[in-house]
């Protein structure tokens, strides 16, 4: 799914809907989601995909990063892709050849046979899966013995610091009573992640904190990324007037923030590679 994505995430909260999607919101995320590719490209570089290699893209989104990985195992080898929101694998089927995505969830992966892929990573989706466990457990099952696993998650000892303003203007126009109001997901840590891929039976584990400073535009592109990134949950259970009253004082924290070489937000994920 599809760059933690990078969206708000305040809460830690069990009710992410898969059906807030849209054409737009799809559309959107493959214009915007550069920062989910190029972080993706540093998960990728450390799982060092090669020619003729078959690997799955857990959590595929509009398949940017797909795509980047097929060039990589060409020739020989091809990438399969799955993501729970169709509206995004109708665009990422537009892409490479030898990137196949469709319709499906990390928890299932019932449709590929045992030690079937030499790679499998999951970039910017681990945070909205409730279930990691069994997440964890089909990734290793199809993974060849040796086989290289990637992930990142926004982090949750840390927020972003687009969450933090995000929080402090719903606090100050009285909207601090919505919990889910802001894409809520499923973060975990650095120590949480290690159990977790241990626990899967994965060996070699090694998982890193990693800091990212963005450029943001302004309010707009902020909203644009947050929103289609969550695929629609951001700020979903607020009304209209009360969404506009958030992000008109948000504007008003971002440009306060803009300097001669514009706005720059951190973003904090963890990462973790691993073997079957």
């Amino acid at each position: 799914m599809t760059q933690t994505s990078l969206a708000p995430q305040l809460e830690r909260h069990p009710h992410v809907s898969l059906e807030l999607d849209s054409p737009e919101l799809a559309s959107t995320y493959e214009r915007v989601s550069t920062r989910q590719f190029d972080h993706g490209k540093v998960l990728i570089a450390s799982l060092a995909p090669k020619a003729g290699e078959r690997v799955l893209d857990v959590g595929c989104g509009t398949g940017r990063l797909g795509d980047y990985v097929a060039g990589l195992v060409a020739p020989g080898g091809e990438v399969i892709g799955i993501d729970p929101l169709p509206l995004r694998i109708e665009i990422a089927a537009r892409k490479n050849p030898r990137f196949k995505p469709s319709v499906g969830r990390a928890e299932d992966l019932s449709r590929f046979a045992d030690r079937s892929f030499d790679v499998v990573y999951a970039n910017s989706v681990f945070h909205w899966i409730e279930d990691k466990a069994k997440a964890l457990a089909e990734a290793r099952r199809v993974l060849q013995p040796g086989g290289r696993f990637g992930v990142n998650s926004a982090d949750a000892l840390r927020a972003h610091q687009s969450v933090r303003l995000v929080r402090d203007a719903a606090s100050e126009a009285g909207l601090e009573r919505s919990s889910s109001a802001f894409g809520s997901n499923h973060r975990v840590d650095a120590a949480e992640l290690r159990d977790l891929l241990e626990g899967a039976g994965f060996g070699s584990v090694k998982v890193d904190a990693h800091t990212f400073v963005d450029d943001v535009s302004g309010v707009d592109d902020l909203f644009a990324w947050s929103a289609s990134s969550s695929f629609g949950n951001f700020l979903a259970d607020l009304k209209p007037e009360e969404i506009s009253r958030v992000r008109e004082i948000l504007r008003a924290k971002l440009e306060a923030l803009r300097t001669r070489d514009g706005i720059k937000l951190e973003r904090y994920l963890v990462f973790a590679t691993a073997r079957a």
